[in-house]
């Protein structure tokens, strides 16, 4: 199988039975579409594509109560949605409700889910490693760091 066989984007249902490691193959990179004659065309696509796009409309949801409420900063009311977030400073808590913002629409205007997702996930664990602790400590240098040979 050539690597132009697996970009493409349309089969035909017929040709999944005579070409599905092909199609299947395709799915796996990125959905697909399967034409038929007798009704709507289907899309096919992995697992994970699919798991990304519902978390792309779970956040949409989220942010759509959030930025339609007028009451506090958007911040604050994003904070309410992802209690994550709280554990943030409020620098902190301004920036990543404005980088969620702006990946969510990059994705919805791109339809790559993975960018809000990552965004989302990022800040999240970010904020998940301020609550643990992490960051508070002043780092050790060492000034006598001794230079090893490579093996």
């Amino acid at each position: 199988m050539n690597a132009l066989a697996t970009s493409r984007t349309t089969f035909q249902s017929s040709e999944l039975s005579r070409a599905s490691a092909e199609a299947f193959a395709a799915a796996a990179d990125h959905p697909i579409q399967i034409t038929r004659r007798d009704g709507e065309s289907l899309v096919l696509m992995s697992e994970g594509a699919d798991r990304a796009r519902a978390s792309l409309l779970e956040l949409a949801a989220q942010l759509i109560a959030v930025t339609t409420s007028t009451e506090g900063s958007l911040a604050t009311r994003m904070s309410d949605r992802f209690p994550w977030m709280l554990a943030l400073s409020e620098a902190d808590r301004d920036a990543c409700s404005a980088d969620i913002v702006a990946a969510a629409r990059a994705s919805f205007a791109t339809n790559q889910p993975h960018l809000a997702v990552a965004e989302l996930s990022a800040w999240r664990e970010t904020a998940i490693a301020l609550a643990a602790g992490l960051g508070k400590e002043a780092i050790e240098w060492l000034d006598d760091a001794e230079t090893v040979e490579r093996p």
